[in-house]
């Protein structure tokens, strides 16, 4: 398997991160942290129409660009560079779920909705929070979904329930009456998530209630692609922390020439290089649906969790009291390293379901 990027993807790569560095401001995105909902609708409009994100994902006969997993891991790496309130990862994992999870007839008009950008789809995949009653009229669901990314402005919701015949993926319309969302009080303002309650309301189901193994599938899919954006976060951490100790002068002369920095950084690489490989590797082992790709999500959500917030806590320490500072991004990427080891699962969580598919 070679995990060379092909010219194809290194275009994707430069216009991704063309766009993000010249878009993405320190102050707007402290800005839209402190609105109501958290999420800058403008900067997503315009990753739409300008990148096509919110259809990366979707194939190219509903309107989408019909990239794969390997892209959507380059995609998600890019994405963590800049730590910013848009429904990316909750896009791209929609978009995933409708077309791996659920029929084709049922996902058309969603999968239409992502590829044009005038929808945003929240996926709420914890399956045992959630049950699925069936109606003369159809199916109502009752439970609690927490941590649901995007869940309060979201228009439409994806939820993996239980049915008495297995789990299966069902499409809400929050405005439905027995839905009630709450945005929760994250550290990380850049993330925002919702607890979502559902009081016997009605949905559509996308899936036969068999669907297990797929929506296995899908939350492997969703720790790769979180991985992947770690591994950009911890990237930029590195950027970051060789910039300011290469201007920062202590002594008469910059930090960077001293010994403890330099170590500090030098670990920072050591491990950021061949966690990006580890992850691109997962990727392509999930778009094979390699029987070895279970293992691997949990292997790269595991390591990549721990690598970015090593990375953030050590570009913290470098840059001083400015690390601590509310103006500087440092703590952008610490409180978005702390969330993402709990998001899908932490490291300790992972390596243990690593120990049972190793049979150990």
């Amino acid at each position: 398997m070679s995990l060379a990027l092909t010219p194809e993807q290194e275009d994707l790569v430069a216009a991704l991160r063309g766009f993000l560095d010249a878009e993405v401001e320190s102050r707007r995105t402290r800005e839209v942290m402190e609105t109501r909902d958290g999420v800058d609708l403008e900067l997503w409009r315009r990753m739409n129409t300008e990148l096509g994100l919110g259809g990366a994902l979707v194939a190219e006969e509903h309107g989408g660009t019909g990239l794969g997993l390997p892209e959507l891991a380059l995609i998600m790496e890019c994405a963590g560079r800049a730590p910013v309130g848009v429904p990316l990862l909750s896009t791209t994992l929609a978009a995933v779920a409708l077309s791996t999870v659920a029929d084709l007839g049922p996902a058309a008009e969603p999968l239409r909705a992502l590829a044009s950008g005038t929808s945003i789809t929240a996926p709420a995949l914890s399956a045992d929070d959630v049950r699925a009653e069936a109606t003369k009229t159809g199916w109502t669901l009752h439970g609690t979904a927490e941590f649901v990314l995007d869940g309060h402005v979201a228009d439409l919701l994806l939820v993996a329930a239980r049915t008495p015949d297995g789990n299966a993926l069902f499409a809400v319309d929050p405005a439905t009456p027995g839905v009630t969302r709450r945005r929760l009080g994250m550290i990380d303002l850049t993330r925002p998530m919702s607890t979502v309650v559902f009081d016997a309301a009605e949905a559509r189901a996308l899936c036969a209630p068999d669907a297990q193994p797929r929506i296995a599938r899908l939350l492997d899919v969703a720790a790769i692609a979180l991985a992947a954006e770690q591994v950009g976060g911890a990237a930029r951490c590195l950027e970051l922390s060789v910039a300011h100790a290469r201007t920062r002068e202590q002594f008469g002369r910059p930090i960077g020439s001293f010994q403890a920095i330099k170590h500090m950084c030098a670990d920072m690489l050591r491990v950021i290089e061949p966690a990006r490989s580890a992850v691109y590797f997962a990727a392509r082992a999930a778009a094979d649906d390699s029987p070895e790709a279970p293992m691997l999500a949990s292997l790269v959500k595991a390591h990549c969790s721990e690598v970015y917030a090593d990375a953030a806590g050590a570009t913290v320490q470098i840059h001083g009291g400015l690390g601590y500072s509310w103006e500087h991004d440092a703590h952008l990427h610490f409180k978005r390293a702390k969330t993402g080891e709990l998001l899908f699962g932490d490291p300790a969580r992972h390596r243990a379901r690593l120990a049972d598919l190793a049979g150990l």
